[in-house]
């Protein structure tokens, strides 16, 4: 497995835990009370979906685009 594609699984994996964490904060007691009275997410938990998603589809990416672990001549 080629460094590329070892930082990809390691960034998918951070953002999935990221992600995860933020779509637990969302389904909080406060943060539906907050949602209901202004009709949008804390800022932190809008970071937390979106970091943890962009992380994890960034991730996902290097592992299936990255480069290969021969080199070509």
């Amino acid at each position: 497995m080629g460094l590329i594609r070892l930082v990809g699984v390691m960034l998918a994996v951070a953002g999935g835990v990221v992600l995860w964490t933020g779509l637990n904060a969302r389904d909080s007691l406060a943060e539906k009370a907050t949602h209901a009275l202004t009709g949008k997410y804390t800022e932190r938990t809008t970071l937390y979906l979106a970091g943890g998603g962009a992380a994890l589809a960034g991730g996902v990416l290097l592992v299936l685009v990255g480069g290969s672990s021969r080199k070509r001549r």
